[in-house]
């Protein structure tokens, strides 16, 4: 069995928490582990359409994001992925608030990944649910200190 080196864990989650893109969308990861992954984002007035509900590409982020984290502990550590289907639906509108997507890998594959994640305001009610196809893309790892894994077993298994 795998066993995440808390040490990546932290460097990793303070490393996309101060990207450009998630700093800019107010979103964080807040946890990622084997086959799961939870982003945290605080909606704002940049988040609104104009009908005053937040837009749907802000829940389209979520869940590409958290499906993304779902799917990446399971990747070699010397590799990256990237999302080649999404699809989504919308379930309920929301205006303010804290959102909390919760990303699940269904299957962990050498090449391609599958996760799904539910977008939830902070009340737990479902307001989006999604999934997406992921590939990885061997050579394109993030450069960290850390080791991803306390153990050397593959993470394809």
């Amino acid at each position: 069995m795998l066993t995440p080196n808390p040490e990546y864990i932290r460097e990793l989650i303070h490393i996309v928490n101060n990207s450009p893109y998630p700093s800019h969308m107010s979103m964080r990861l807040a946890a990622i582990d084997i086959d799961s992954a939870n982003i945290d984002l605080e909606t704002g007035q940049c988040h609104l359409q104009p009908y005053g509900i937040v837009h749907g590409g802000v829940l389209a982020t979520l869940i590409d994001t958290a499906t993304f984290w779902a799917a990446f502990m399971r990747i070699p550590e010397d590799a990256g992925l990237v999302n080649i289907d999404l699809k989504l639906n919308y379930l309920r509108p929301v205006t303010s608030g804290r959102l909390k997507a919760l990303g699940q890998a269904i299957r962990s594959g050498r090449t391609v990944s599958y996760a799904e994640a539910r977008v939830s305001d902070e009340n737990g009610e479902l307001i989006a649910h999604g999934t997406s196809t992921l590939m990885t893309i061997p050579g394109k790892g993030l450069k960290m200190k850390a080791k991803k894994f306390i153990n050397k077993e593959t993470p394809n298994k």
